[in-house]
């Protein structure tokens, strides 16, 4: 076990004592662990509402803005693409500069971009603001879990990580609801413009409660070449996994940036043994259980992220709910990880992270294949099953698999550990998507000529076939206008039940991939400088 020290540079002066010094103790409200909880807590729901909240405006945006699918594509996209590519960048910014200081910056400059882009009247700004969001979101989330760090002691840093997922799953899950209310009653500017008094609300309280604690041995330098290599070859690999559904699997641009982005990694690997600060230490992943709860977390969001995509479209298109009665059919799963995240911070505590997260992961494993079984007239009990079983799977891995990475960092490596975790996610959810995206057209390429031709309809030739396999692979019958109604139900009857088959295939690899992540979860341990952070009073 090690141990860290931090100072508290929030008053006046920048420069660490030379000296050890002791944990400072928190004066009134100013670094009270419960209250900086509630303070990130605010900043964080802000971004992780945004991540799914903005696809149920981005209809209304392409109406309203007379935007091309592509471009409004970009609005997800461009904000992804910002937010993966900085994220651990932003870490090692939170620990060079203090991560109350970024987090701060963060709040701030989400909410003033999320403003802009309500007061946009053009597409081209809507993406660009967007983009902004990226960035400021990416200094934002690594920043909140080096709080947590370094103000939560050892037994209760769990308890404090179970809360912040919590508060990520419910924000990400009740994105699409509060996004359904907001575009139907108000407008699509409104999903931008709530943005603004919750960035108001986390600036104040972070201002008045956050205390910052940095470690003695922060570094003191920037890995300028590191930071170029590492978001050059995030980049050529979250473009290959936006880009490679429109290019295909195969096609010579889509591995041109994947080999891009291997040679980027391999370079950046090679560089950081060779620099005297590096931009992430190479022996951090010496660590066994900090490298497991990095795969483990992009495994986790593989079989989430990819699995749940599906889930909206089979909700809306197949089922013919609306967004707001679609969000509310999620309710279970949201229920299930605000109830079981702090849970699973207590027991995560009690028993270590190795059984709750292998547990956790089977509940996955066996809700995916749950929703596997999901067809074309399943009731919604059925549904709520599942989908609470999904919710009460996640809830250990989201809150465990955090605490394996930035517990078995080193203090001065806590914003790092907290730009891996984030990073580790976001690539995870993009695979996932990508990934299983695949399987779903190739399954649905797969069945619907045979499909459609069992049905008795008429042939198509090749382009209108692929039209139609686009249009079923999203659970939207391909009916042309002006097809009579009998015809009409047959190919709706062709498109759902071939939607169907292809969500089942993509379902049962996201269970596969969670059996895989149940075998990584045994490498996990407690975190070995999860006792850094002690010393916050008043708990």
């Amino acid at each position: 076990m090690t141990s860290q020290t931090t100072v508290d540079t929030t008053g006046p002066g920048d420069k660490a004592p030379s000296a050890p010094s002791a944990p400072p103790q928190a004066a009134g409200l100013r670094g009270h662990p419960w209250f900086t909880l509630i303070t990130v807590a605010v900043g964080v729901m802000m971004v992780a509402l945004d991540g799914t909240i903005v696809a149920i405006a981005n209809p209304a945006i392409q109406k309203d803005l007379g935007a091309t699918f592509a471009q409004v594509q970009w609005i997800t996209n461009g904000y992804f693409l910002a937010l993966a590519v900085s994220l651990i960048t932003a870490g090692k910014l939170g620990d060079r500069f203090g991560h109350r200081q970024t987090f701060l910056i963060g709040v701030v400059g989400f909410a003033a971009s999320s403003g802009a882009i309500g007061l946009s009247d053009s597409i081209a700004l809507v993406v660009t603001f967007r983009v902004f969001q990226g960035l400021f979101g990416a200094l934002l989330m690594p920043a909140a879990l080096g709080l947590l760090r370094a103000t939560f002691p050892a037994d209760k840093l769990n308890m404090a990580i179970g809360i912040w997922g919590m508060v990520i799953g419910a924000s990400t899950a009740g994105g699409p609801i509060l996004g359904g209310v907001l575009v139907e009653r108000v407008s699509w500017q409104s999903v931008f413009f709530i943005n603004v008094p919750v960035g108001v609300l986390a600036l104040v309280l972070g201002v008045w409660i956050l205390l910052d604690h940095r470690a003695e041995n922060a570094p003191r330098s920037f890995d300028l070449l590191g930071i170029a290599l590492l978001s050059a070859a995030m980049f050529c690999l979250v473009w290959a996994l936006i880009k490679a559904p429109d290019w295909g699997w195969g096609a010579g641009r889509t591995w041109l940036f994947v080999v891009a982005s291997v040679v980027g990694f391999a370079l950046f690997a090679f560089w950081e043994t060779r620099v005297k600060e590096p931009l992430i230490p190479l022996g951090l992943f010496r660590s066994v259980p900090l490298s497991a709860g990095v795969v483990l977390m992009v495994l986790m969001a593989i079989a989430f992220m990819g699995g749940l995509f599906f889930v909206t479209f089979y909700l809306q298109n197949v089922h013919g709910m609306g967004p707001i009665d679609a969000g509310l059919h999620l309710l279970p799963l949201t229920g299930m990880m605000i109830v079981g995240s702090p849970l699973a911070g207590a027991m995560i505590t009690k028993l270590g992270p190795r059984v709750p997260l292998a547990g956790g992961m089977a509940a996955t494993a066996i809700a995916m294949y749950g929703m596997s079984t999901l067809d074309t007239d399943t009731g919604s009990g059925v549904m709520s099953l599942w989908f609470a079983l999904l919710g009460l799977g996640l809830a250990p891995v989201m809150v465990g698999a955090t605490e394996v990475i930035v517990g078995n960092a080193p203090m001065e490596l806590s914003g790092v550990a907290g730009g891996l975790q984030q990073a580790a996610m976001q690539i995870g959810g993009s695979l996932g998507t990508a990934v299983l995206g695949a399987v779903m057209a190739s399954k649905v390429d797969s069945d619907l000529p045979g499909n459609w031709k069992d049905a008795g309809l008429p042939a198509l030739t090749p382009d209108q076939l692929d039209k139609a396999s686009e249009a079923v692979q999203v659970g939207v019958p391909p009916v042309a206008p002006g097809t009579p109604a009998e015809v009409a139900a047959k190919i709706a009857g062709v498109a759902h039940d071939t939607f169907i088959s292809g969500m089942s295939l993509a379902s049962l690899v996201a269970a596969g991939v969670a059996v895989v992540a149940v075998l990584v979860a045994f490498l996990t341990k407690r975190g070995e400088n999860a006792e850094a952070g002690a010393g916050a009073a008043h708990i």
